[in-house]
């Protein structure tokens, strides 16, 4: 699902990032609510970002305000019934019309699906947020998916990659 936003992006750099575990619903531009591995998840766009909620586990990446962690590398923690691994990775591009292609590319692997939210805010056409449920393995045991955040102002995307896994 595509949407274009009419509030403009809060977060304009990478490096305003925060992280946060079990915050609840915050105030969404657009919400996809899916079913994956027996939850109900939601992929929430946020005006500072975005936020997962996959049954036990409250995700919420965004600038947020307070005393909020910083983004992480990664992170590992367990909830209830479930083991979480996070991972975050940034792309900063040498200019502007590498920065479009890939962009563009993300948008471009993403429109057709039906897991996956895109978010364009006004300003740019490449100010965009967007998240996706990963396709499961025949035998996988749990749940992940990953997000994009596109800052054109200093040509960054920022990565993450998010797993649930059911302990064996």
């Amino acid at each position: 699902m595509r949407a274009t936003l009419d509030t403009p992006f809060a977060d304009a750099r990478a490096d305003a990032l925060s992280f946060a575990l079990g915050l609840p619903r915050l105030e969404a531009l657009a919400v996809l609510p899916l079913e994956r591995a027996g939850l109900t998840v939601e992929l929430r766009l946020l005006g500072a970002s975005h936020q997962v909620i996959a049954g036990p586990l409250s995700e919420t990446v965004a600038c947020l305000p307070g005393d909020a962690e910083p983004l992480p590398g990664r992170a590992t923690t367990s909830v209830p019934g479930w083991t979480y691994d996070f991972a975050a990775t940034t792309a900063t591009h040498s200019d502007g019309t590498a920065f479009a292609r890939a962009v563009e590319a993300v948008c471009a692997r993403l429109a057709d699906r039906g897991d996956a939210l895109t978010g364009d805010f006004p300003g740019s056409r490449h100010a965009v947020t967007a998240l996706a449920l990963e396709t499961p393995a025949p035998d996988d045991i749990g749940l992940g998916w990953r997000t994009w955040h596109a800052y054109p102002q200093t040509r960054e995307i920022v990565m993450t990659r998010s797993r649930l896994v059911k302990p064996s």
